[in-house]
């Protein structure tokens, strides 16, 4: 299953490695990995992203190489953790950026269930693992290649976010034995969480600001359903500081009675986002009904459309989502 993942990165020089816009300690640590991995090889490696890397996640060793200049040179485009149009927007509408990606191969590194509606032709690696960073550890042990310590802490990173530190319900027996084995290999989960709650830290207004956010939660379905309304304003004002929506999200997800917390951000050209976290597993079936897509627990959807409607749609997914899982569980 490898093999033309294999054979694409082989016959290139030069590999530029993409993230969506919105870049998670998996994206952000699979591509510093990569490129770890990728340089020992011998190939010229560009990391890019459409968007700024937040500050709280420059506890990840390599994040400053990541530039939001998209380099056209390069030979092969490989996109990591993400295999759908609405989460790269911005790179597609970047000039030139479509028709390279139109022009040259395409790899696409993904772990996410969700099919690929990408536009262009692309090669896709997908297995249901539990983060990017564990695909690309099984790729490069596929194809025997050098993994350094450094790459072995990014893959670590990769794991431990989406995973939620190995707590997820997708974490399987696989995974603990690949997260043993970038232990060995020198990665020190121990050094890089101390780095991680280093930058981590909140300012006083973002934790004042936390709990405006939770006063605003709605709910919806019996309470079955939480909402929270994050507004351009709010995003302009502390997102690079903090991600408002991670702010309040765990804390939604444990307010009794309630199965799906989502957190909606809305910006001055109309685009909606949302980010899903359920008890039950129902955030990607959700998330599914706005062309968004990702795991049952944790999914995302980006739309243009009106808030009231956006919000009446999403009860009424919701609520179809939480009584098919009934029905199937009965």
């Amino acid at each position: 299953m490898y093999d033309a993942a294999i054979n694409l990165i082989n016959n290139a020089k030069k590999i530029i490695v993409i993230q969506a816009e919105n870049p998670d300690g998996d994206s952000l640590g699979s591509s510093v990995a990569l490129e770890e991995i990728l340089s020992d090889l011998g190939k010229e490696v560009v990391l890019y992203c459409p968007v700024e890397i937040p500050k709280y996640m420059r506890y990840i060793n390599g994040w400053d190489r990541v530039v939001t200049d998209f380099d056209t040179s390069a030979d092969l485009a490989v996109i990591v953790d993400t295999a759908a149009d609405v989460l790269i927007t911005k790179v597609l509408e970047t000039p030139g950026v479509r028709h390279y990606l139109e022009s040259h191969p395409v790899l696409v590194l993904d772990h996410h269930t969700t099919k690929s509606n990408l536009s262009f032709d692309h090669t896709l690696l997908s297995t249901e693992v539990v983060a990017t960073g564990q695909l690309i550890y099984d790729l490069s042990t596929a194809a025997g290649w050098a993994i350094n310590q450094q790459a072995a802490e990014n893959m670590m990173i990769a794991i431990m976010s989406d995973s939620l530190g190995l707590t997820t319900q997708n974490v399987s027996p696989a995974t603990y034995a690949v997260a043993g084995k970038l232990a060995e290999l020198g990665a020190s989960n121990a050094a890089i969480e101390e780095r991680r709650r280093e930058f981590m830290k909140k300012a006083p207004e973002i934790l004042a600001y936390k709990g405006e956010l939770i006063g605003r939660i709605e709910y919806y379905l019996g309470g079955k359903l939480a909402l929270v309304h994050i507004p351009w304003e709010d995003i302009q004002k502390y997102s690079d500081q903090y991600n408002p929506s991670v702010l309040v999200l765990d804390e939604m997800r444990l307010v009794e009675g309630v199965e799906l917390g989502v957190a909606i951000k809305t910006y001055p050209d109309g685009k909606i986002t949302g980010k899903l976290r359920g008890n039950l597993p129902i955030a990607e079936t959700v998330a599914g009904y706005f062309g968004g897509g990702g795991h049952q627990y944790a999914a995302g959807f980006r739309v243009y459309e009106e808030y009231d409607k956006i919000v009446q749609e999403l009860i009424d997914a919701t609520n179809k989502a939480i009584k098919d899982y009934g029905n199937q569980t009965a």
